[in-house]
């Protein structure tokens, strides 16, 4: 999707601020990045009951502190150059996604992978990080469900909202979405009830088509989340954290 600022790509029927662009990246670099995953040390993938991850530069210490060390080079190009090269709008083209953050642009890398039948429960980021979440799938899509709150503050079982991610794209959640409502992915092989009505970002779908009898049968989906971790200690750098 050829846009020429992320107002473009603002997703209409949520709270702000959203925004998704199909076909971030091109079937080869989402291959690239495929096998670059695919080829990590295994001590880097952690097992969940759910899903499986890996975590870059390294995790966050209990303190929620991220050790400083740079993210290795297939994780920066393309996909952060690309991101921050996209204006919030057209009339302010010196201001990115990430121009308000601490450091100024993602610092975290989050790959996790769900093979068909797994999700994750709804849930917030966090005040680890600056309220700005990237996330590029690749491989397969999947609906990411958006939960607000009933009037005793338990989460309502039933997502409110619904955004379909497609292979190759990028979602963006920050302002509200991020502070105020939670996320989850469900834990179904098939995703249901798809339609313009449904699906908050359809008109934003880059192969629309591919989803119009209203199902979706997921396979293996790779997402990577990029956010920026707030507090950064330079020990990390300083002993050579990042190989070890």
């Amino acid at each position: 999707m050829a846009i020429s600022s992320l107002e473009e790509a603002r997703v209409q029927n949520l709270p702000s601020s959203a925004y998704y662009i199909a076909d971030f990246i091109t079937k080869e670099e989402e291959q690239v990045l495929l096998s670059k995953i695919a080829a990590a040390p295994k001590p880097r993938w952690k097992q969940l009951s759910h899903r499986r991850l890996q975590t870059w530069p390294s995790d966050l210490t209990k303190s929620n502190i991220l050790l400083d060390s740079p993210l290795p080079s297939w994780l920066l190009e393309p996909v952060v150059s690309r991101l921050l090269s996209y204006p919030l709008s057209a009339a302010d083209s010196q201001t990115h996604i990430f121009s308000d953050s601490l450091h100024g642009w993602p610092n975290h890398v989050l790959i996790n992978e769900y093979n068909s039948g797994q999700g994750i429960m709804p849930h917030k980021d966090g005040d680890a990080y600056h309220p700005v979440v990237c996330t590029v799938s690749l491989g397969s899509s999947l609906t990411l469900g958006i939960y607000g709150k009933t009037e005793d503050e338990t989460t309502n079982t039933e997502p409110t909202w619904r955004i379909l991610q497609e292979p190759r794209s990028l979602l963006i959640t920050t302002d509200m979405l991020y502070k105020d409502y939670l996320h989850g992915i469900a834990e179904i092989t098939e995703d249901v009830d798809l339609s313009p009505t449904t699906v908050s970002n359809w008109d934003l779908l880059g192969s629309p088509e591919d989803f119009t009898k209203g199902r979706y049968e997921r396979s293996t989906r790779t997402s990577l989340t990029y956010r920026d971790v707030i507090k950064v200690s330079r020990l990390g750098s300083k002993f050579g954290i990042l190989g070890k």
